[in-house]
């Protein structure tokens, strides 16, 4: 019988000597390409196979392994080569924000360690620091102390956890147990604006309720939430024998960056009992800023919030966060206890508060970012933002070939119309025209590379839309936007007229 090694070596080992030479070299090339970043195009114009080419990844599974060094060489200028630069200072496409440099650090410290931050035992330090992240956002938007929540994905599954807190804390029956049908014919019932993302669809979709149950609130000609016709709808579905589970508020649509009336969502919500949750991943925080819209204030008044980090705190994705007023919603939501659970019921568990059991450190990036910028320096460059975004809509107003659509929070709405078209811009015959002219327009735009905007479409016309969320835009860059649309708008009419 062949003694056993005292160590043992895998494909997978590297000696601490060969770690760090290579790890160096991928973070030398890594900076220089980050530094070069604004003086290029945001994204180039690639066909999928010609990707697919420059990294040969039509080729079957390797047999047998190739030496690190070989696999690593030249990845990070390929990947540079092929990719959307989110961290390029005239990015203003969707609301992806630059990753903080300290954050990327914090992403590769927390790989290192690898904890699963689903229960205290198996990452301690991890699940203190995830408290104290979560408490200390809550801090940054004016949430109440005493509140709580855990890290997740991206605002999708924020908004999932506190819809799912709501559902358990709300429904009449032991919904956990008995369904959503144990209430013997009876519909749980949620609001939200028409202008609300489609996780509501999914989150009514998984729960079990069915998107049947979601009542659509028409919004106002500012994409805001009509509350008397919100007031209508609840209670003919009371008088109909339906239960009102749960109304959401926007804090930054998605489109326009409209905020729903926050204060008189609480107000209703508190009267009436209701749930009362705000998707603010994208506008939550703005909260801290002094430049941001005075409903924001009612965020303190909501039983809760979904924010992402991985917007508005500018950390490198994935990062969103679920707060709930009383976190023990939260636990009453999703918490079970097998018996192949050990757990200590006296530590934080954050398998208790969510859908994950297997959870990253996602914490780390945020909580080194939060220190190292400090809550003084993300108001202001929240607050930056929305200047430059507020900047961006002088601008464009000044200039005669566009037209100024919205500008709310860091989103500025607009369209490019030739000037013989100026006056005739609402004609029927006009319209169709100006619509599909800017549709290209973006096509053209995003291929182009020189700037990145994309699109919404706002009381049935197709505009472009810029996104301020990045520590990296200038004023020097909002300047140069409406000029990069004009030029290619300008030779795109005469094509397309031709």
């Amino acid at each position: 019988m062949k003694a056993t090694p005292p160590t043992r070596t895998t494909p997978l080992t590297l000696g601490p000597d060969e770690f760090r030479a290579l790890g160096h070299d991928v973070v030398d090339r890594i900076a220089e390409r980050l530094a070069a970043i604004p003086e290029g195009l945001v994204t180039r114009d690639h066909a999928p196979s010609a990707i697919r080419a420059t990294f040969d990844l039509d080729r079957p599974l390797p047999e047998h392994g190739t030496d690190a060094k070989v696999v690593l060489d030249g990845v990070v200028d390929r990947l540079f080569d092929h990719s959307l630069f989110n961290a390029h200072p005239k990015f203003f496409g969707y609301i992806t924000a630059p990753p903080a440099p300290i954050g990327v650090l914090g992403d590769f410290i927390a790989s290192a360690l690898n904890p699963n931050v689903g229960s205290w035992r198996l990452g301690p330090a991890a699940t203190e620091i995830e408290a104290t992240t979560v408490r200390w956002i809550a801090e940054l938007i004016g949430f109440p102390s005493g509140s709580g929540g855990l890290l997740v994905s991206g605002g999708n599954m924020a908004n999932f956890a506190c819809f799912f807190a709501a559902r358990a804390a709300k429904t009449p029956w032991d919904v956990r147990t008995d369904g959503v049908g144990g209430g013997a014919g009876r519909r749980l019932r949620v609001y939200c604006s028409t202008e609300t993302h489609t996780w509501i669809q999914k989150a009514a979709d998984v729960s079990g309720i069915g998107t049947s149950a979601i009542r659509w609130i028409p919004a106002d000609a500012s994409q805001r939430m009509r509350i008397p016709l919100l007031e209508r709808q609840i209670e003919a579905d009371v008088a109909a024998g339906d239960i009102p589970l749960m109304v959401v508020g926007t804090a930054g649509t998605v489109s326009t960056g409209a905020v729903d009336p926050l204060p008189q969502l609480a107000e209703l919500c508190r009267t009436r009992g209701i749930w009362f949750h705000v998707d603010g991943a994208y506008g939550g925080f703005a909260a801290a800023s002094p430049e941001a819209p005075a409903d924001l204030s009612a965020l303190a008044l909501a039983d809760s919030i979904a924010v992402d980090p991985h917007k508005w705190l500018y950390a490198p994705l994935e990062a969103g966060c679920a707060i709930v007023r009383n976190p023990e919603h939260l636990r009453a939501a999703f918490a079970y206890h097998p018996p192949y659970y050990h757990l200590d019921e006296h530590a934080l568990n954050f398998v208790d508060f969510g859908m994950q059991n297997s959870r990253g450190f996602r914490a780390l990036k945020v909580w080194l970012m939060l220190q190292h910028a400090g809550a003084a320096g993300y108001r202001k460059m929240i607050t930056d933002d929305i200047l430059l975004s507020k900047r961006l809509a002088q601008v464009i107003a000044a200039n005669r070939l566009l037209e100024l659509v919205t500008q709310h929070l860091s989103i500025t709405t607009f369209r490019f119309i030739p000037e013989d078209l100026r006056h005739a811009s609402e004609n029927d015959d006009v319209r169709p025209y100006l619509d599909r002219l800017n549709q290209a327009l973006l096509d053209r735009l995003q291929r182009e590379g020189r700037a990145f905007v994309s699109n919404a479409v706002i009381n049935g016309t197709y505009v472009l839309r810029a996104c301020v969320v990045n520590f990296h835009t200038s004023a020097r860059d909002v300047q140069a936007l409406p000029d990069i649309v004009v030029d290619a708008g300008r030779l795109l009419d005469r094509e397309m007229r031709a």
